[in-house]
């Protein structure tokens, strides 16, 4: 994946459009030729190639939700709030997070699992944030005068190799410009500093407890001390110092003191990630030591529900479940673990009830709309299933599992126009236009689309086609 990566951000570095020649110094970022149009462009990229071709992304919708609700929590209190920001989880036992330009943030199930409360977790995406709206990579891109965007390939593909291989994006960074990398040090420590002092300022504004900041950096310098040579990855793409931690130490004791109370799904989120990273025989055991202490909280039981289903115990799991659900408040997490025990016991009917009452309660669920779709089709309600999917794909035309299940829907009810019709888009979205090109041709020629149908396809295909002639002409050029 990595050598990918790299092959494609060195594409992009060759545009004419981006040419980063006579770039201005640090700070003078309105004049940079890298525009937020082409950091948006070169992120969109990125995270295309980690979502559809690493095997490290968490494709959880109900995890990503949580944290796009907190990240989207911090970007309203942030310096940029009408920003277009978007959040995702890699399934990686590292401590990391990074940012990536255009506004795409990721962060590791480590990092999550390591985080002893929901204003650590905060913290770290406050100060992610603050990398972005300041235009940090870009500004790094504005110090080099010659073959800039080479060196901004060299640097996110080490960022990204840094999350598990040193090795590796030590490679990167020799292969592209070592040197140029290497004197930028000095300014990502004034970068670091700055998102420190933001993300707290952010942090504050979002109403998480702002000593969240420097409690989980204290411990995690504290713990760089066992690592030798072979720090967190954190730690390798953010250099921390003494002295930021008592900047941020003193910045806090200025501020106001507030508890912050964990919100309970960031427990649920926790709990649902250990149970999927263990086996289920150890998770089984895990829970049941947690949930049997006294004062045991909602998250305990729920992770030892969780915990029964994955080891195929569902009558157990069940009643775990039941107990949370008569005594902790209403939760997504809650309500969609529920439905998954009955579509377990082969009851898709009771888990549609589930979800309609659950979607019903918490409309903006991502999860909860994924989950009752999928529960129509095993329910054979496939004609409910697919006006649900196909309404909600044409509102929000850049969800790619949105249009996977409009796909399934339609192919449930026979119609095999609509079916390859919708299959292009779920390929146009991951980049492969070719593919959703051939789906298209497929489309026309199935034979059971009528005549308003097939002039939408081949729109479409004239459209795809156009773009894709395009990219071979930028290819070209680049070469």
């Amino acid at each position: 994946m990595i050598k990918r990566l790299f092959i494609l951000l060195l594409c992009v570095a060759m545009m004419p459009r981006l040419n980063a020649a006579d770039l201005p110094d640090l700070g003078d970022v309105a004049a940079s030729e890298l525009s937020p149009l082409a950091e948006r462009r070169i992120g969109e990229s990125i995270i295309r190639e980690i979502r559809f071709r690493d095997a490290a992304y968490l494709d959880d919708a109900e995890i990503e939700d949580y944290v796009d609700r907190l990240g989207q929590r911090l970007v309203t209190a942030s310096a940029a709030p009408y920003q277009e920001f978007a959040f995702f989880v890699i399934r990686d036992a590292t401590l990391n997070a990074f940012a990536l330009p255009g506004g795409f943030i990721g962060v590791h199930s480590g990092l999550i699992l390591a985080a002893e409360s929901e204003s650590e977790l905060a913290s770290v995406l406050g100060h992610e944030i603050a990398h972005v709206t300041q235009r940090h990579i870009a500004q790094l891109v504005g110090k080099q005068s010659q073959s800039s965007m080479v060196m901004l390939a060299s640097l996110l593909v080490a960022v990204l190799a840094a999350r598990s291989n040193s090795q590796i994006s030590e490679a990167a960074i020799a292969a592209g410009q070592a040197g140029a990398i290497q004197s930028q040090l000095g300014y990502t420590r004034d970068f670091e500093r700055e998102a420190d002092r933001l993300g707290l300022q952010t942090l504050e504004g979002a109403g998480y407890d702002v000593r969240g900041m420097p409690s989980f950096f204290e411990r995690l310098q504290r713990a760089s001390r066992f690592y030798e040579n072979n720090a967190p990855s954190y730690l390798r793409t953010h250099p921390l110092t003494g002295e930021r931690i008592s900047d941020m130490g003193n910045r806090v004791a200025q501020m106001r003191y507030r508890q912050v109370p964990d919100s309970q799904d960031f427990g649920f989120v926790r709990a649902k990630l250990r149970v999927t990273a263990a086996a289920p025989l150890d998770a089984v055991r895990e829970f049941q030591s947690l949930a049997a202490k006294p004062g045991a909280d909602a998250a305990a039981r729920y992770g030892l529900a969780r915990a029964l289903l994955a080891a195929g115990r569902i009558d157990e799991a069940t009643k775990a479940l039941d107990v949370v659900r008569r005594d902790a408040p209403a939760s997504p997490f809650i309500e969609s673990l529920a439905a998954e025990l009955r579509l377990a016991a082969r009851d898709p009917a009771a888990a549609v009830k589930i979800l309609e009452a659950a979607q019903a309660r918490f409309p903006d669920s991502r999860a909860l709309r994924y989950a009752l779709i999928d529960a129509l089709l095993q329910a054979g309600r496939a004609d409910e299933a697919a006006a649900m999917a196909r309404a909600d794909a044409l509102r929000r035309t850049d969800d790619d599992r949105m249009w996977t299940l409009v796909a399934r829907s339609e192919a449930a009810l026979g119609r095999r126009t609509a079916q390859h019709r919708a299959q292009a888009e779920v390929y146009v979205l991951q980049g492969s236009l070719p593919a959703a090109i051939e789906q298209l041709d497929l489309a026309r020629r199935a034979g059971d689309g009528d005549f308003y149908e097939l002039s939408a396809v081949d729109a479409r295909m004239r459209e795809l086609k156009a773009e894709e002639h395009q990219r071979r002409l930028d290819r070209r050029e680049g070469n």
